[in-house]
């Protein structure tokens, strides 16, 4: 399990690097949903860390420096590898989402959570890109494994 975990976060990490520099490459050309969405993805992960390691996390919507966003990916794929490696992930975790409501899970579901959510937004991002003439990324997990 602990392997395949640590695969998804490699594959999570790969594309959004890969975004990052797609991004990077047509910033002139990228609308502001689309920084905010990458923001987003990064920051996600990030905070789903944190409320394992109960560490300090950022806030959901928070605009990182744009030349920060690759130090943050790695940081976020670290910090994610230690989890799987130092965690038993039927352990739950209790957390305040965002607004403060009180939520319990376990670490797997948190983990998987953080996997899932970055997928979507990608999604998400490619079609911001597509609509402002960039040609999206094929970010399928089946193309990473190729």
């Amino acid at each position: 399990m602990k392997e395949k975990l640590i695969d998804l976060f490699e594959y999570t990490y790969h594309f959004n690097q890969k975004m990052i520099t797609v991004i990077s490459e047509n910033i002139s050309k990228v609308d502001e949903k689309t920084i905010s969405l990458i923001n987003h993805t990064l920051n996600a992960q990030q905070i789903w860390n944190s409320r394992v390691l109960g560490e300090a996390s950022f806030e959901v919507w928070q605009m990182n420096p744009f030349e920060n966003l690759q130090e943050i990916n790695q940081q976020n794929l670290k910090n994610s590898i230690q989890i799987i490696e130092s965690s038993d992930f039927d352990q739950r975790i209790e957390y305040q989402n965002s607004k403060g409501t009180k939520f319990e899970n376990t670490i797997f579901e948190m983990l998987f959570q953080a996997i899932n959510h970055s997928t979507y937004h990608r999604g998400q991002i490619n079609a911001l890109l597509k609509q402002n003439g960039i040609a999206p990324i094929l970010t399928d997990y089946i193309f990473y494994k190729r």
